[in-house]
């Protein structure tokens, strides 16, 4: 299987077509802890910017949970918060280091006029190569919206993170009423949402989120009757063991099959060592159940009685979009790596997909996770990023309204806050486009059942968007 190196902005030819310029050198130089020399703005982008932006706009108009003085971020700087995802630098920086990287980060804060946005879009017209697109707003107001489903009468029901579920119909969010109790603390949340192929039906739908057991939590599936504006007959149909203290990794994509199976993506929480490459716990994989929440009887992984469980692959960090091939019906995946890595992987049952024994990234202080990229055994990616674009939801394109884009694959990038484009040849990416650039981070990219792609965007006060083809 060939795969591909995608370097942002520029690309890099390893085993297909793209493209190239002197700038990989800046991403892959840091491969140890050691730091020489580097400037407070280097070691910011080198180390702190996949997570928190280039430009640092993370930092900006946000709640800071540990404190924005300048001990407060030596302090994380230096030791961490290993719940939260934010790992310790002490033995990559000194402490002077350390000090000037946090005086740069308040520069950031303090000062919101020293940030450029003259890039960012002027209207809600986009040009691409070979199509231009306007947006039209179906949402607005809503809080970091995650998943989307389309009913059948044109209205969309649109999760946001924090807990809440909308009916969005004439550019009105309804709230719908009886979700589950959610954590929405860190990565968690109220995440994504799918329709039961019958729900013409049955009015069944499923809704991801982060279950909370005291002070631990994970990811979960419940399915319930939608019944005007409120669900009802809740029921648990998937949950992920064992419960993690951590807030981060949850995963979270869904999708049901041609032949009603339920696909459900769980992050590894961020215990890498133990949770992905260990058949006996559900983090840091696929998983596939029936649509009442039984486990398919051909299902690839037994336990030790024998019995088949709901994994489906193992060694996944933390997917978050996956989509089936229209024309051959494989499954399609994204996956956050570390500081680098991102991942596209075509899903095949009992596969390991490496992590953490082969990866293209590092971690984010700078230190090897492993030497490996490929290993007997392992599936490797059909394409990677560096740095991580941070992919989210995913889709294919599909019908006659985007001819030029028609069969590509769609991939959310939250870092970037773009919505990229790869041209497909078979299982061969032939080449990629950045669309809607800074448009906002873009969570959720689905096909609507009206033949139009649909994005939802954490930024601009949470909006969905139709993309409109101009001619």
């Amino acid at each position: 299987m060939n795969k591909s190196v995608f370097i942002v902005p520029s690309l890099l030819i390893c085993g297909a077509t793209i493209f190239f310029n002197s700038s990989v050198a800046k991403y892959t130089a840091v491969t140890s802890a050691a730091v020489s020399g580097k400037t407070p703005a280097e070691n910011y982008q080198n180390y702190c910017s996949s997570c928190h932006g280039e430009k640092m706009d993370a930092f900006v108009d946000r709640d800071w949970k540990h404190g924005n003085k300048l001990s407060d971020l030596v302090r994380g700087i230096s030791k961490g918060y290993a719940d939260d995802g934010m790992p310790a630098f002490e033995k990559t920086f000194t402490a002077k280091e350390i000090e000037e990287l946090s005086s740069y980060i308040i520069e950031g804060i303090n000062n919101r006029a020293a940030y450029d946005f003259d890039d960012q879009p002027k209207s809600n017209i986009f040009k691409s190569d070979k199509l231009t697109v306007k947006l039209d707003t179906i949402a607005t107001g809503l809080d970091v919206p995650w998943g989307m489903a389309f009913l059948k009468d044109g209205s969309l029901l649109v999760t946001e993170r924090g807990g809440k579920l909308y009916k969005v119909a004439n550019k009105k969010n309804t709230e719908i009423k009886g979700i589950p109790e959610v954590l929405a603390q860190g990565q968690g949340g109220l995440m994504d949402i799918v329709l039961h192929p019958d729900f013409e039906k049955n009015q069944i739908l499923y809704l991801s989120y982060s279950k909370p057991k005291g002070k631990l939590a994970t990811t979960a599936v419940v399915h319930a009757k939608l019944e005007g504006n409120t669900l009802v007959n809740q029921k648990m149909v998937f949950e992920a063991l064992p419960y993690a203290s951590t807030r981060h990794h949850y995963g979270s994509r869904m999708a049901f099959d041609k032949n009603n199976y339920l696909f459900i993506s769980v992050g590894e929480r961020g215990n890498e060592r133990e949770n992905p490459q260990s058949l006996d716990n559900s983090l840091g994989k696929i998983h596939r159940i029936n649509a009442d929440g039984s486990i398919p009887a051909d299902n690839p992984f037994k336990d030790k009685e024998g019995k088949p469980t709901s994994l489906y692959t193992c060694g996944n960090r933390n997917p978050q979009g996956i989509a089936f091939h229209p024309v051959t019906g494989e499954l399609w995946e994204t996956e956050h790596g570390p500081r680098g890595g991102d991942e596209i992987n075509i899903i095949a049952p009992g596969k390991n997909y490496g992590w953490p024994l082969t990866s293209y990234g590092i971690n984010y202080n700078g230190t090897t996770i492993t030497d490996k990229t490929t290993a007997p055994g392992i599936e490797e990616p059909l394409l990677y990023w560096l740095p991580s674009i941070a992919p989210s939801g995913t889709a294919f394109v599909t019908g006659d309204n985007y001819k030029p884009w028609k069969g590509a694959l769609l991939v959310g990038s939250l870092r970037f806050k773009y919505l990229n484009l790869c041209y497909l040849d078979g299982h061969k990416i032939t080449g990629q486009e950045k669309l809607l650039k800074n448009i906002g981070r873009v969570r959720d990219v689905r096909m609507a059942p009206d033949g139009y792609i649909y994005v939802a965007v954490e930024d601009n006060k949470g909006s969905v968007y139709r993309l409109v083809p101009v001619n």
